[in-house]
């Protein structure tokens, strides 16, 4: 039996709300989008690219042209398709660095912020050793240990070595989320250590998880470059650090054979850039703060403004007139 004082509700004039409509996806995010998807394409671009970055298609540094389009390098290849393994290689050593680097801080971090006491000061003091270690220095003594290290290899030990520093930005936050109230109520539940982490607190740091996920993708694809400029690169792969190695060590620089190292340093440096704006543009996203952004938020603060004044308007225009007569008066 229906009530007679239920309200009828219009399906059709109430439309489902967009959740990605409060998002602020700016000019910033998708500048970084298109520079990520690119070098990505790219990379993938060399399984369709009709010459593999070993054949030897002309002479040293031959200049681009008849059938070349950036020419070939020291070894007489192309550098095109040098420049398409390469990309593909760093971006690869990146992404498995950053889930080594990421993994490994997130559980440092989750762990040291959420437990507190003794156990903090443990992980937070030997996460700051290696943090002062520098990790260039570390690199290089594990590189030249490894007589024949792979792209896998040299991924493992960059995510290996640049993990402290994700781990302090996990411990702040989970240190914060830890003293919430749904904590309690999960640990008076019963909940055991890794579901409280798992599901309770996980979840209220993800973005800042994701965000340093991106960093740690460029600053490997970057150490990576580094290592491969000084000849300690992985053996028997091509990569951006690998392709500057042999244009300096040939003397392209100083013959004037500018597409030997110039498209790598062009890649290397829109790679790091774009992933770098990627990370400062999903601050944005993630931010509930920062999600409409200013000129947004002006233009709305405006608007109410001049929607409070003008009901301000109407009140005092719709208000009876005051009764400006004396009693005993004469009508």
């Amino acid at each position: 039996m229906s009530t007679p004082n239920a309200p009828v509700t219009d399906e059709k004039a109430a439309p489902r709300a967009n959740p990605f409509r409060s998002l602020n996806f700016s000019g910033r995010f998708w500048i970084s989008l298109v520079l990520v998807l690119g070098v990505i394409l790219l990379g993938l671009a060399g399984y369709l690219y009709p010459t593999g970055p070993g054949e030897k298609v002309g002479s040293l540094y031959d200049a681009p042209g008849a059938g070349l389009p950036l020419g070939s390098d020291n070894f007489g290849h192309d550098v095109l398709a040098v420049l398409m393994a390469g990309t593909r290689t760093s971006l690869i050593i990146g992404l498995v660095a950053g889930i080594v680097a990421t993994t490994i801080g997130v559980i440092v971090g989750l762990v040291a912020g959420y437990v507190g006491g003794w156990f903090e000061e443990l992980l937070m003091g030997a996460t700051n050793v290696v943090l002062a270690i520098p990790s260039i220095i570390v690199l290089i003594l594990i590189s030249i240990s490894l007589p024949q290290s792979s792209i896998w290899s040299l991924a493992i030990v960059i995510g290996i070595t640049s993990w402290p520093w994700t781990a302090r930005a996990v411990r702040a936050q989970a240190s914060s989320v830890a003293t919430r109230e749904h904590i309690d109520v999960a640990r008076l539940s019963g909940a055991r250590l890794p579901g409280i982490l798992l599901r309770d607190v996980l979840p209220y740091i993800l973005s800042y998880i994701v965000m340093a996920f991106v960093l740690q993708i460029a600053g490997a694809i970057l150490a990576e470059s580094s290592l491969s400029m000084l000849g300690l690169g992985p053996s028997g792969a091509n990569s951006l650090g690998i392709q500057l190695h042999w244009a300096l060590a040939f003397q392209a620089v100083g013959g004037g054979a500018w597409w030997a190292f110039l498209p790598p340093t062009i890649v290397l440096t829109l790679v790091s850039f774009g992933f770098l704006l990627l990370q400062s543009s999903l601050d944005e996203v993630f931010n509930p703060r920062l999600r409409r952004g200013k000129r947004r938020q002006m233009k709305q603060a405006a608007a109410r403004r001049a929607e409070e004044a003008r009901q301000l308007a109407e009140q005092a225009a719709s208000a009876p007139a005051p009764d400006t007569t004396r009693a005993g008066d004469p009508a």
